[in-house]
């Protein structure tokens, strides 16, 4: 594989992983917009799963070099700062 391969390779296997990561943060939006209950079952069995499969995407591509274990990193944390905030402001409503 030449090198221009391997780097539109990686390319496109991190903005696959950001656009899914991108998905997972709407959800979160439209939850923070209309502050719906964060420990509905079905709200948090949705975003668990996606979070879950997210994060197995992203140790697949690590494993195959495609993307930096930190770069995953940052997407999942970026997630998981989201989530937090969307906790919080429903505590606080």
């Amino acid at each position: 594989m030449t090198p221009e391969v391997a780097v539109d390779h990686r390319e496109r296997a991190y903005a696959l992983l950001k656009a899914d990561a991108e998905k997972i943060l709407k959800l979160i939006q439209v939850q923070m917009d209309n502050l719906t209950m964060p420990q509905c079952p079905l709200y948090e069995e949705v975003l668990d799963t996606q979070m879950f499969g997210l994060s197995r995407e992203i140790d697949f591509a690590v494993r195959l070099h495609l993307i930096e274990e930190d770069k995953g990193k940052q997407l999942l944390d970026r997630l998981e700062r989201e989530l937090s905030a969307l906790h919080e402001a429903f505590t606080k409503k």
